[in-house]
């Protein structure tokens, strides 16, 4: 499998576009069963570069996160990206975990610090990590991996103190060693060109960043999720969404056209890639690429 780092290196020498795909794994045999059988073939059918998984709030997904990412490998033959996080974990637990990962081989890892299980306010575990750059230092001390960070153009949800305060920690994790970032969703292409524009310059960050998108399903779910990452809705945004309301097939078609003209902006300004956050389902990220012309 290939490297994510090499894969960035060779889209950016063809003057082409990284795309990947972000899922989640389910909570049910049956959502497994669709993700698995339908909705992960209807979207490697779009030839994505790479896909990723998460890891449920303090490791709850651990075992059904590295299962995704071993069929993904073995069945499509495509490169995954496995999350992994600080939360409720040992050094050693992460040495462990380090270890399954090879034995997939599995060569990419998004090294993240987590979210406490039920939303509270994030502990570090004892002998664990209080940061994810101590994480990206750890994976790169014990293993040749790819690292991938996570990026927050709007500032993280969980920190007072302001988005330019936030950025800081982005330098950190890529003196730590990541070879990559991608970004929390964002719906303003501003927020995410400011912030590529400061780390750049202000902090001497050089790694590409990638830029998060998600095509809104459902004005009721655009706004749960929001609100659990702190991701912004603009007014203008926000008033369309209020005049189409519980009508989610024509959410679903306005998502697919704000989220096509996010993507042409973004492409046409430099950024990388795109990664999409599928939310599990397939039809509106395939359309965006269609339109894009990258299906």
């Amino acid at each position: 499998m290939k490297f994510i780092r090499d894969i960035l290196a060779g889209k950016k020498a063809a003057g082409k576009p990284v795309v990947s795909f972000e899922f989640f794994p389910p909570k049910t045999g049956e959502g497994d069963c669709a993700l698995l059988e339908k909705h992960i073939p209807a979207l490697l059918a779009a030839r994505p570069d790479f896909c990723s998984v998460t890891y449920g709030a303090g490791g709850s997904t651990r075992e059904k996160t590295l299962m995704i990412v071993d069929r993904i490998q073995r069945q499509h033959r495509l490169p995954a990206l496995a999350h992994l996080t600080c939360v409720n974990h040992t050094r050693e637990e992460v040495r462990g975990l380090l270890e399954k990962i090879r034995a997939l081989d599995c060569k990419n890892i998004l090294a993240l610090r987590g979210d406490s299980p039920g939303g509270g306010a994030f502990q570090p575990t004892p002998g664990g990590f209080e940061f994810s750059a101590q994480l990206v230092q750890f994976i790169r001390e014990h293993g040749d991996f790819s690292v991938g960070v996570a990026g927050f153009p709007e500032g993280h949800i969980a920190n007072p103190n302001g988005k330019l305060d936030d950025w800081q920690h982005l330098r950190e994790k890529v003196a730590a060693g990541a070879d990559f970032v991608i970004t929390q969703l964002f719906f303003d292409n501003a927020d995410y060109f400011e912030f590529c524009d400061y780390v750049a310059e202000k902090m001497g960050v050089r790694v590409p960043v990638i830029p998060g998108v998600v095509a809104i399903l459902s004005a009721a779910q655009i706004t749960k999720f929001t609100q659990m990452c702190g991701a912004k809705i603009p007014p203008a945004l926000r008033q369309r969404l209020d005049e189409i309301g519980t009508n989610d097939e024509a959410a679903m078609k306005f998502g697919i056209e704000y989220a096509t003209r996010q993507c042409e902006e973004l492409l046409r300004r430099g950024a990388p890639g795109l990664h999409f956050y599928t939310l599990n389902k397939a039809h509106s990220t395939v359309e965006v690429l269609k339109n894009l012309g990258l299906a």
